[in-house]
Parts: structure tokens; C-alpha cells; sequence
């Protein structure tokens, strides 16, 4: 009877939730057949009209139980459903200079992006998940963080809506680097996979450079994504000091995070069937979308643009920073 009592009440939330994910993914699929691929993710999508919905005609509290129940724990699998995507062979094929140029430039890139966010008078918890989605990949990065810091809703909406839009920028701009600087396919590769956000948004900015510039990016945006594990474990550890003197085993080990690192090892091992890996990845993207939708269900826009202009210039200068990271990668790396 709990059981049912329990799936009564998150239902229409969820219903809500799924329903502006559809939406969300209907427009991605029109900005495809209209431009050749999506500008913006379908992710930011559903989190914008999720916002836009509560903010201009709000929230009733029957709804609430489904709406967090999407943007915690969904989420919280997605993360875990994530880790099948990555293969720890296909980085270290990429060679060792690269990847520890790559794991530099990521935690170098934290500690620069989380004091300019300090700086300009971001709090701890809302410097921490820009300088996350900057430095690693974005919306992945910024989600993944939020729980281990207990960051509310509002901080992780304004990081996503401003990292988001701030990746569109970057992929159209990035590609004058090339004529600019005089970049190689395989030198503008490792610029693209160091800089953009999202890999849909690395393989818009490298398709038009060539296929070198295209497996490289890709190669080097996953080797971001790898360092997922690595530093939320790190935070954890943080945010267990800062709660006290005791750190708890959910704050520096989250189960998602255990997860994320136990797929990627399956992976590794070649022991998921590989006509799962597809599934596997779009079911995380479906459910990130679906929590997207939830947490911008949670959202009050006023909220959100009240602290807008200091979010938007840490990102900016943040991914200035992480610019001029690569282009320093770049003379350290051999060609």
C-alpha cells in the first residue's frame, strides 16, 4: 500500500517532467533538420522551459514529490549510466604526455575558474559548480557536483543556463582560431576538446576542420570527462571537511560517483555487450533530460537572473582562462 501510496504521489511530477523533456527534445530535433546539428542542447531546452513554466505560472505542491524525485535521484543514475561511455584503453592509447597535459589543464583550470568566481562575489557552492561545468563538461559536471555539495536548485540552474550559453559562443568562435593562429587539424583538436563544453558541441566546432581535428577533439573531451570521478571524490572530501570533523562516507564516496567509476571499468574490461553501449548512453541522456526538466520545474526565474551578471562574467573569464591553459598545452605537448 506504501509502495502505491508513494508512486500516487510522484507520478505527476514525473508526468510533467518527461512530458517538457519531450518538448525540449522535439526542439533539438528541429534545430537539426534546420541547421545540420543542435546549437543548443537539448538538455538546456528542457531545464529553460522547465524555469519558464514555474516561473510564469509556478508550481503546485502535488507536483513537487515527482518533480524532486527527477532531479535527484534520475539524475543521480544517469551519472552512473554515464561511466559506460568511456573507456579507460581509448585514453591511455591517446599517450601519456596527453594524458597528464589534459589532467593538468583540468585541475589548474578548477582552482583559476573557482577564484575568479570568488572574486566576483560568487558564493562557495556556486563557484564551485561554474568552475566544475567549465573546466570539465558542463551540464555532466555541474550535476554531478551538486549533490555531493548540496548545492539548492537555483545555484545549479543559473551554473547550466550561463555555462550553456556561453559553450554556444564558444563553438562559433572557436573555428577562427584555426586561420588565426595557423592551428593543425590535430592542434586545433586538442584546443576544441580542452575548451567546448558538451561532445555534441565538440563535434560541431572540429567537423568542419577535418576528421583529424574531429578524433582528437573527441579524445580529449572524453579524457575531460574522465577526470569526473576523480575530482568529485576530491570534493567530497572538501565538502566532508567543511560539514565537520567527521567526513562522512556519503560525502566522499556518493553512490553515483561509485557507479560512474564502476561502468567505465566494466567497460574497460569489455564486459558490457557492445549493443548496449548505445542504449546505455541515450537512457543517460533521456534521464538527464527528464531532471533537467525537473530542476528548472524547481526554478524561479527571478531568481536566477537576480545573480546573472556575476555568473556570466566568472564563466567568461573562465573560459578565457582555460583558453589561454590550452594554448600553453599546446607548446608543451610534442606534435
Amino acid at each position: 500500500m506504501d509502495f502505491w501510496r508513494s508512486i500516487w504521489r510522484l507520478w505527476p511530477g514525473l508526468a510533467l517532467s518527461v512530458a517538457i523533456t519531450l518538448v525540449a527534445i522535439a526542439l533539438e530535433h528541429l534545430e537539426v533538420a534546420l541547421l545540420g546539428f543542435p546549437w543548443i542542447d537539448g538538455l538546456v531546452f528542457a531545464i529553460i522551459l522547465g524555469t519558464l513554466l514555474h516561473t510564469l505560472i509556478g508550481l503546485h505542491i502535488w507536483l513537487r514529490p515527482g518533480v524532486d524525485f527527477a532531479s535527484k535521484f534520475l539524475l543521480e543514475v544517469a551519472i552512473v549510466l554515464l561511466g559506460a561511455s568511456i573507456s579507460a584503453a581509448a585514453i591511455a592509447g591517446a599517450g601519456l604526455p596527453l594524458v597528464a597535459t589534459v589532467a593538468g589543464v583540468v585541475l589548474i583550470s578548477l582552482l583559476v575558474s573557482y577564484g575568479i568566481g570568488r572574486a566576483l562575489g560568487l558564493t562557495d557552492r556556486l563557484a564551485t559548480l561554474v568552475a566544475w561545468g567549465n573546466s570539465i563538461c558542463g551540464n555532466s559536471a555541474i550535476v554531478a557536483a551538486a549533490p555531493v555539495i548540496e548545492a539548492d536548485s537555483d545555484d545549479v540552474a543559473a551554473s547550466i543556463a550561463f555555462t550553456a550559453a556561453l559553450g554556444i559562443i564558444v563553438v562559433i568562435l572557436l573555428p577562427t582560431s584555426i586561420r588565426l593562429f595557423g592551428l593543425s587539424q590535430w592542434q586545433y583538436g586538442v584546443v576544441a576538446g580542452m575548451t567546448v563544453y558538451a561532445v555534441p558541441q565538440v563535434l560541431a566546432a572540429t567537423i568542419p576542420a577535418g576528421a583529424v581535428s574531429t578524433q582528437v577533439g573527441t579524445l580529449v573531451k572524453l579524457m575531460r570527462v574522465l577526470m569526473l570521478g576523480p575530482v568529485i571524490l576530491l570534493l567530497g572530501l572538501k565538502s566532508g571537511r567543511q560539514a565537520g570533523s567527521h567526513l562522512s562516507l556519503k560525502h566522499l564516496v556518493p553512490w553515483f560517483i561509485v557507479g560512474f567509476i564502476a561502468m567505465m571499468l566494466l567497460r574497460s574490461a569489455d564486459l558490457i555487450p557492445h549493443q548496449l553501449l548505445s542504449p546505455l548512453n541515450d537512457m543517460s541522456v533521456a534521464l538527464t533530460s527528464v531532471a533537467m526538466a525537473a530542476l528548472g520545474l524547481s526554478v524561479n526565474l527571478r531568481t536566477v537572473l537576480a545573480s546573472g551578471g556575476h555568473v556570466l562574467a566568472a564563466g567568461a573569464l573562465s573560459v578565457l582562462a582555460l583558453a589561454v591553459l590550452s594554448a600553453i598545452a599546446l607548446m608543451i605537448l610534442p606534435v
